[in-house]
């Protein structure tokens, strides 16, 4: 069945308050935020909800927590009482970033976080990402195809096809010593490799 391996324990393993508890230290950000935000909750209530059922602050220390995340990721504090369905596509990631980082992770997952905005948009969410990786000292895992975009915010690759790695090492090395004919048919897709942000 293999293992999923993460702060030395298996999650596979993981029940009840033992799970509950490691799931904090891990959130996930999805493709399609407005499919990824309750779309009769209001946004600040979906970031505060987490705080709360986590007990990671009393309410009105968490309440306030939930206006400094609407302000770090471009928002205004008046948003809170919005619903998604009053913000683009752009603004409802960074919402889905802000619920995110609520907890306080360890790690952040990306599952193609950006592959549904425009490029202007993208390039701002993911600038975003990385100031928050910098300033939290955060791990991002960074599921992607578009391997411009991987060369951009990545450190690190693993190329994966049919759920087996196939290739892994850094991504000076994947990009321009690249072995296995998978991760050379994606990099053939690249018109142009953009400045790396490492």
């Amino acid at each position: 069945m293999g293992e999923i391996k993460l702060f030395d324990a298996n999650w596979l393993d993981l029940q009840g308050k033992e799970l509950r508890l490691e799931r904090k230290r891990m959130q996930l950000i999805f493709q399609d935020p407005f499919a990824s935000l309750n779309p009769k909750m209001k946004i600040g209530e979906a970031i505060l909800e987490p705080m709360l059922e986590h007990k990671i602050y009393p309410p009105a220390e968490a309440y306030q927590k939930t206006l400094e995340l609407l302000q770090k990721v471009g928002l205004q504090v008046g948003d809170f009482n919005k619903y998604p369905s009053q913000f683009s596509g752009g603004q409802r990631q960074r919402i889905s970033i802000a619920r995110a980082l609520a907890l306080n992770p360890e790690v952040l997952v990306c599952d193609e976080s950006v592959s549904a905005l425009d490029v202007t948009v993208q390039a701002q969410v993911l600038q975003l990402l990385l100031d928050i990786q910098r300033e939290r000292d955060l791990s991002i895992i960074f599921i992607s195809h578009d391997m411009a975009v991987v060369y951009n915010i990545c450190d690190r690759i693993v190329v994966m096809k049919s759920g087996e790695i196939v290739e892994e090492g850094d991504v000076e090395h994947i990009f321009f010593n690249a072995v296995h004919p998978y991760t050379q048919n994606l990099l053939d897709a690249v018109s142009k490799i953009p400045k790396h942000n490492a």
